[in-house]
């Protein structure tokens, strides 16, 4: 009987310690947290070899090229030679001028010594005019602030048209020493936006702009606002502003953007009715022939990828977000994500929901 026991006791060990192991599988499953959706999400935009939003560049739209990047960091040493030689070797690039002038200009509206040695050591340089018109402008805006007109002080708004009527003066400056750059005269747009010009003023600078440049990116962008409801316009001209000019414009030049920003500007629905029109939606096949069309290298192709991949989302042709999503994915500030308090978590948030969909979409198709 002993034995039995014996025999017993040893055949029952193996059966506790499986019992064991279920108890403790089963404890483990209920006490470990699920992975909710968004994190599953997240899991696999990270599979795919996307980034988290903390490793989101919030600054720019895109990388940029590495001699513009070189250039400045040299300028924010106080080095202005390198920023000067970028600008002499694009030349006539009105695109690229416009691009890389506002970022120098960016830098010379927080601190313009390196500026100042370029001045002095080249007067009348139409380069460093050009620089010194735009920063004006945007010292202007930052001395304003980003809070709507009732949260700005006197003030405030006193230096901002202080600072905007000096910019005026750099303006024409700039202009008279290259009378053939568009450049000074986009930075005029942002003037008119401020200074409130009237609609006859604004369509005689845009004359003198587009004689120069008809099809310039960053100045119909710039137009664009102007003509908003949150502006100096409407809806109506704003989209009929925007219409005209991708019509009118040749395929790679981007200006396809501009109705789905009059549109994105204007939307204060809370469905994606409004963004799944047959208009919408010939909106975007037209923005995606013209980013197909693009010289890879246009500075502001990218902010075009983000717009097709916020409205391709909308309209359910997730597979088509994604692939826009991949080629701008770890650069952020652009439209839609810039209106946003968390313009990375915003991104990140839409992109890993296209994620999801696209794997949810490929496992039903086996």
């Amino acid at each position: 009987m002993t034995v039995l026991f014996w025999i017993l006791g040893i055949l029952a060990v193996p059966t506790a310690i499986f019992v064991l192991w279920l108890a403790w599988v089963f404890l483990k499953e209920l006490f470990s947290p699920t992975p909710d959706d968004d994190t599953k999400a997240a899991q696999a935009a990270a599979e795919l070899g996307l980034l988290p939003a903390e490793r989101q560049n919030t600054e720019l739209a895109a990388p940029l090229p590495k001699e513009w990047a070189t250039a400045l960091a040299a300028v924010r040493g106080g080095d202005w030679v390198p920023g000067a030689e970028v600008l002499t070797a694009i030349g006539r690039d009105w695109d690229r001028r416009s691009a890389f002038t506002a970022l120098l200009a960016e830098i010379a509206a927080e601190e313009d010594t390196w500026l100042l040695a370029w001045e002095a050591a080249r007067r009348d340089d139409p380069d460093a005019a050009g620089v010194r018109a735009r920063s004006t402008v945007y010292l202007a805006w930052e001395i304003r602030g980003g809070k709507r007109a009732q949260y700005t002080t006197r003030e405030q708004f006193d230096g901002f048209h202080r600072t905007l009527t000096a910019a005026r003066e750099e303006i024409a400056k700039a202009a008279a020493l290259n009378p053939d750059d568009p450049t000074p005269f986009v930075a005029e747009i942002w003037v008119a936006l401020g200074l409130g010009y009237p609609n006859a003023e604004m369509d005689k600078l845009w004359a003198e702009l587009t004689s120069r440049a008809p099809h310039h990116y960053e100045a119909h962008y710039a137009a664009l606002q102007y003509w908003c409801a949150k502006w100096r316009g409407s809806q109506r001209l704003a989209v009929e502003f925007a219409e005209r000019a991708a019509a009118d414009a040749p395929l790679g030049s981007l200006l396809t953007a501009l109705p789905l920003i009059a549109h994105f500007e204007h939307d204060e629905s809370d469905t994606t009715a409004a963004d799944n029109t047959p208009e919408m939606v010939a909106r975007v096949d037209a923005a995606l022939r013209d980013a197909a069309a693009a010289d890879p290298s246009h500075p502001r192709l990218p902010e075009l990828r983000h717009l097709l991949a916020f409205y391709l989302h909308l309209q359910d042709r997730n597979e088509a977000a994604l692939e826009q999503f991949k080629l701008v994915d770890g650069h952020v500030n652009a439209l839609p994500w810039r209106y946003r308090n968390d313009p990375a978590g915003y991104f990140c948030q839409v992109r890993d929901t296209v994620v999801q969909a696209v794997a949810e979409a490929t496992a039903a198709n086996g």
